[in-house]
């Protein structure tokens, strides 16, 4: 289906200001609708600032409902950088997330 840019370019107006669950919920659709399951995530987010401890049962739980599965399946961790780099300046923020998909015959 093409990658993040491909799919929402940020060029597009449609995509100024939307709200990032949307892209997620948007994905799962085309998943499914290519016969797929969402198997499990695991996300990492890397962040120097803030502090995101506190959040990450919050943010699985919202994963977990937009991508369908139950919250065991979905897996949030957080790290930072230890001041190194634009990540360690707090100049930005980075995520890695795998998702396994199951093929639904």
């Amino acid at each position: 289906k093409g990658d993040i840019g491909e799919l929402y370019p940020d060029s597009s107006e449609d995509n100024k200001d939307r709200d990032s669950r949307e892209f997620l919920r948007d994905c799962r659709q085309l998943a499914e609708q290519s016969g797929f399951a969402v198997g499990n995530a695991d996300i990492t987010i890397i962040a120097q600032k803030p502090n995101l401890s506190k959040y990450k049962a919050d943010m699985k739980a919202l994963m977990a409902n937009d991508l369908g599965v139950d919250p065991q399946a979905v897996n949030v961790k957080a790290t930072t950088t230890e001041k190194l780099g634009y990540i360690g300046r707090s100049e930005g923020i980075a995520v890695h997330a795998v998702v396994m998909l199951e093929f639904q015959s």
